[in-house]
This record gives structure tokens, sequence and C-alpha cells, in this order.
């Protein structure tokens, strides 16, 4: 079968799969067919991402900041630490060490409140994200400023991002969200040839002085021409070697309409990219024959929605969205957050102490297939609140199964799960507390029971 078509079989199957809002108690059944393989999952499919303003503040991304590694180690001992957002359009860079002290400890995600400072990156805060790094084990995708910067300016950022990250370097973006720039930073008429113009001015002086920089891009919203445009200038540049895009489900914050009945419909109609725009996706990785990466997004942009994003239910949603766009061959995402945004997984300052939020544990969850290979399968006479996925993972075969309406479902599975399984869970879908992913114990049994907003992987 052709990418496109599984592409088409695979939305189609989220569509019937994904949550309307009532369900009564099923009775399903999960077959596998071992010989229909899919997508591998990297190693590096986990990753978060931060505003760049955040880096004004150069204790925070350290080797001290000994908490805060623990939480970036507990999702992923090889993930991929984003660095950008809307404040990396207000950033400059500086060689010089700061003499005077951080204008904020921690600075959340970009927001229509927030307010814009002209944060500067230092090389001391670049000698401390390196230490950070390598205490984590991550690597680093690092945004440049093209909204408002010059080229000069990152040019010399970029010659310093890569001296001192090194190997923890993947991939320099310009720009963010360069689709959004019209009446913002550019003229209405901005369109993709303007911004690719503008981006191989920029490619070219940082080439200039640091020829062995690779890039990715072009780091979208959601007006994908920008994405196909970029995707048919990549094969001019050796050094282009991923292709990124945002999502959120939902959005802004504000919209009465973003809600948890929308973050589980499967085309969300607040969506930044829906199900049809994705061949335009397939169609952009076959051109530049590169992979795809969300480089950004979460469950509700503009910072996340109280008693949505910070909810158990925002943890169901992040799971079972990772693995479904894994399956679609997607090579990683990134989850947005910083501060204390309602989305955020991790939230807090090394001052007063971080917390993990619900989504940190659907993180785990989906993280836990790092290396896992999809296998074919249908689950049948299942609610549309319950979604299955089949995967062989270190010769094992897994497979998870989310159940997001309020009823439990009795699935039957190809063979007996083995005793233990690991599940996600809470009080309430809208539960802000008790959101716990962790081992069970389960029935030596074909049948599985799945609670109410709950998601279990079993092994076979």
């Amino acid at each position: 079968m052709n990418r496109r078509r599984f592409l088409a079989k695979l939305a189609a199957g989220v569509a019937t799969s994904l949550p309307g809002f009532a369900q009564e108690t099923a009775e399903a059944t999960l077959t596998i067919d071992a010989s229909k393989r899919g997508a591998t999952i990297p190693r590096d499919f986990t990753g978060l991402s931060y505003e760049a303003a955040q880096l004004a503040n150069p204790a925070f991304f350290s080797s001290s900041n000994n908490k805060l590694i623990e939480l970036f180690r507990g999702l992923s001992p090889s993930g991929n630490l984003r660095i950008g957002g809307g404040s990396s359009e207000f950033t400059t860079y500086s060689d010089a060490d700061p003499t005077e002290p951080p204008p904020f400890e921690v600075f959340g995600p970009d927001t229509s409140k927030t307010v814009k400072h002209g944060t500067v990156t230092t090389a001391l805060a670049l000698r401390n994200l390196r230490g950070f790094l390598d205490a984590t084990g991550w690597s680093c995708l690092y945004g440049l400023n093209l909204g408002q910067g010059t080229k000069e300016n990152a040019a010399a950022e970029a010659a310093a991002v890569y001296k001192i990250l090194g190997p923890r370097l993947m991939a320099f973006h310009i720009g963010n969200e360069p689709d959004s720039f019209r009446n913002r930073y550019r003229p209405a008429s901005y369109g993709p040839a303007d911004y690719l113009t503008e981006w191989n001015s920029f490619h070219d002086a940082i080439v200039a002085v640091t020829p062995g920089a690779k890039f990715a891009g072009p780091d979208i919203s959601n007006k994908l021409p920008f994405l196909t445009a970029f995707a048919e200038e990549a094969p001019k540049h050796k050094d282009v070697i991923l292709l990124t895009a945002h999502y959120y489900a939902m959005g802004p914050a504000g919209n009465p309409n973003a809600t948890l009945e929308q973050l589980f419909d499967p085309d969300p109609k607040l969506a930044t990219i829906h199900l049809h725009n994705l061949p335009a996706i397939e169609d952009a990785i076959k051109m530049a024959r590169l992979p795809f990466r969300m480089s950004e997004g979460n469950s509700c942009w503009d910072g996340g929605k109280p008693g949505v994003s910070d909810t158990l239910a925002s943890a169901l949603w992040c799971a079972e969205m990772m693995l479904r766009f894994a399956a679609m061959g997607w090579c990683g995402v990134n989850l947005h957050g910083g501060g204390n945004g309602y989305y955020t997984p991790i939230a807090g300052a090394p001052s007063t102490g971080f917390t993990r939020r619900p989504e940190y544990f659907g993180i785990q969850f989906g993280q836990s297939f790092a290396g896992a290979t999809f296998l074919g399968s249908t689950l049948t006479g299942a609610g549309p609140r319950v979604t299955a996925y089949a995967l062989e993972q270190d010769g094992r075969r897994r497979v998870a199964v989310f159940n997001t309406g309020d009823a439990a479902v009795s699935v039957e599975l190809p063979s007996r799960a083995g005793g233990k399984a690991m599940r996600l869970s809470g009080p309430g879908l809208d539960s802000k507390d008790g959101v716990t992913f962790a081992e069970v114990l389960v029935a030596r049994s074909r049948t599985a029971i799945v609670s109410g907003y709950t998601a279990v992987i079993y092994e076979l």
C-alpha cells in the first residue's frame, strides 16, 4: 500500500474511532495482522518546546538545575528540546556575558497577553544549555530571529550555538511561524516566495560563517503552501535535514468552543491543521525526501485553556496524539510549554520547585513505545470513544487501548495479556491532580476491561 492510501485509511480510522460524547458499554475485538508493518517510532520521537526568551535567564537550562534535568530524563533518555516560539522574533544575541540580573526567572508560552521583552541570549546561556543537554542526553532544535532580526546577528548567534552545543545541536530554524508574518512583521502581500527569498539570504549568511550548519523548516503555524514551497526548495540545499510545522488541536484559549468535547473530536473544528490537509504534508515529505517533525504543538494555542489543557483529558489526548502521528510516519513531536502555562507538561521554577502536569504522564505513555514498529490492526465493536494500536517492540507485541468515554469497555485481545499492564488514569476526565502512569496487575486473560477515562498498554 502506498503512503497516500495508508494516510487516507488512517484518517478514516481515526474519524470512526475517536470520541463523540455519548457511549454505551461496548464489547470490542482487536485483531492484529503482523504481516502488515508500519512506521517505526524513532528513539528521539519525544520532545519539548520552550520559548527562546527563556535563555535570557542563563541559570534555567543549566547542569545545576537538577530537578528539571530529572524531569526531562523522566520523559526520555534521548529526547529533543526545541528553542523558539513567538518570543524568538524579539531576541538578539551577544557574545558578552550578562552584567545585569535576568529579567525573569521563567518565561511561559507566548500568548496574546505576553509582554515582549527585548531579550538577549548570551554565550553564557549557551554554555549552560550545553551542560543541560549533556546531563539529559537530549538534542536541540534551535530557532533564530527572522521576523525582526538581522542576518548578521543570526549568523553570529548560529556560529556560537554551533560551536558550543556541538553534537547536541540537531538543526537551526530560521524564523518562527513565518506564515503569520503578514500584517505583523511584513506587508499583507507577504507569501511563500517572499519567505524563501529571506530564508535564503539568512541561510547563506549563516553558512558563510558556519559551513557545517544544518537546517530545518519552515516551522509554520498552519498555512501549508509555505511547507510546500520549502519542500520544493529543500533539495537545493544538502544542509536541510528536516521538515517542520506546528499543530494545535484547538485555539485560541479564549474561544468558548475550545472544550473537552472538541479536544477529543477526530478533526477538531478549531485545529490548526485538519485531516483533509494531511496529504499536503505527505506530498512535502516525498518532494523533499526528508522526515517531518511537529516542532511545536499542544492542546490549545495561546497558552492553553484551564480546565482542559491541565487535566487528565490533556494526558489522554497527548498520548493518543503521539501514537497517531507516529503511525503516520512523523519522526517526532515537541510539546510546547514553560513557566506556568496551562498546557505545559512541566510547571514551575527553580526557586519554587517543579511539578508534573497531567500531560507529562501522557508523554510518558507515548514515549514508552520508542523504537516500536506499528502492526496492522483492526478494532471492531467498540464505541466511538475507544481507539487501539498494536506495535512490536524489542521482540514483544504490545497493544495500547484508549477509552475516553465514561463507561468501561471489554476488548477481546488476539492472545492473553501477560498479567501486568501500564495504565494512564486519574479520578476524572477534568482531574488536575491524581493523574498517574503506572504498572498495574491485570488478569491473565484475552479479555481486557478498560475503565472509562483510561488508557492501558498490554503486553501479549
